[in-house]
């Protein structure tokens, strides 16, 4: 039987089961492969430049040290991975990685800090790091865990673009992967992050051992916010010795283009990201992300704490695609809006 989306509770945002239920997804993954690409490009050509990709750089501006058990992150404090925790960065630190990012092409500077939720008091350093971005001419963009809605609305205030916060996965798989926060949790935190009118970057995990079912249990519960989020990233696992899900059967590599491609078909206004595992994919399966509708890629050596390939490496694979980096300024009817995001 299909799992129903989870609903918020008194949060600004919503989710409806009218528009992508679960069985509808299943049945665009069951598609055969050509169909499916064909319907994600129509998709994908019809809201963007399929030759354009965007191209964002993610730094870890606070390491270590998590106390949750997130069983895919060497992150956590209770996980021996040979991440050593860290202090935050000091701001000049981050503001020349944003500087090298923007040199190298990248338009969207995103900082992530291993907090459960971050304190009020740490929020004044990453208000100052976030100003420093936008006066670089870069979108922003941070992911620092549970959010409350006063926190959420201090970071628009200054001038933040996006928050990433992931579902990782579908609802009935959560409780195999975390512990430590519920479902409900991460829907309150992206209605908060809604509620104060910044853009949502939310995606998942595939590749933990989760059923096909569930792959598009996760693309309905995205899919199916009120508005969906504009910026959707798509991680592969990228299993670390020590944490729980290492030595995970490995997913088939064209189930996750056809992640890709459904995640392009349900929001078709939405950046499609490649994210964290793009190492272990492999040119081939990178280019059919992209046929299959991906236009955003994660750009740098590295994505927190695990490797990423190399700039000279994804500039090789677009020029070799005829593919090329989406410049700072965009066509407005690129862009999702809360408005148009439901259409």
């Amino acid at each position: 039987m299909s799992a129903q989306p989870i609903t918020f509770h008194a949060c600004p945002a919503k989710i409806t089961a009218d528009r992508w239920p679960v069985d509808a997804v299943l049945a665009l993954f069951e598609l055969p492969m050509g169909e499916l690409m064909l319907q994600a490009q129509q998709a994908h050509r019809e809201h963007f430049d399929p030759t354009e990709v965007e191209l964002a750089t993610l730094l870890s501006v606070k390491t270590g040290g998590c106390p949750e058990d997130c069983g895919y992150c060497p992150q956590a404090a209770r996980y021996d991975t040979g991440v050593e925790a860290q202090k935050i960065l000091p701001l000049d630190t981050v503001l020349e990685a944003a500087r090298a990012a923007k040199d190298s092409g990248a338009t969207r500077f995103c900082m992530g800090a291993a907090w459960r939720s971050p304190k009020d008091r740490d929020l004044d350093q990453i208000e100052a790091m976030v100003r420093g971005v936008k006066d670089l001419g870069m979108e922003a963009c941070v992911t620092l865990g549970m959010l409350e809605q006063h926190q959420a609305e201090r970071l628009k205030g200054a001038g933040l673009d996006y928050y990433n916060h992931n579902l990782d996965t579908a609802p009935e798989f959560y409780e195999n992967i975390i512990s430590t926060r519920d479902y409900q949790d991460r829907l309150d935190t992206l209605g908060h992050v809604r509620g104060a009118g910044i853009k949502v970057c939310s995606g998942g995990i595939v590749g933990m051992g989760e059923t096909r079912l569930q792959r598009a249990g996760l693309i309905a519960q995205l899919a199916n916010m009120e508005p969906y989020p504009e910026s959707v990233p798509i991680n592969h696992l990228v299993q670390v010795p020590g944490t729980p899900l290492y030595g995970t059967e490995r997913l088939d590599p064209l189930e996750f283009v056809r992640t890709i491609a459904v995640a392009r078909i349900t929001m078709p206004k939405a950046r499609v990201r490649l994210s964290a595992g793009r190492r272990q994919l492999g040119d081939a399966v990178q280019a059919m992300c992209f046929m299959a509708g991906a236009n955003s890629i994660f750009y740098g050596d590295k994505l927190l704490v695990t490797g990423n390939p190399e700039v000279e490496e994804d500039m090789a694979l677009l020029k070799s695609l005829g593919l090329k980096a989406r410049q700072a300024h965009v066509d407005a009817r690129c862009e999702v809006t809360q408005e148009t995001a439901a259409q």
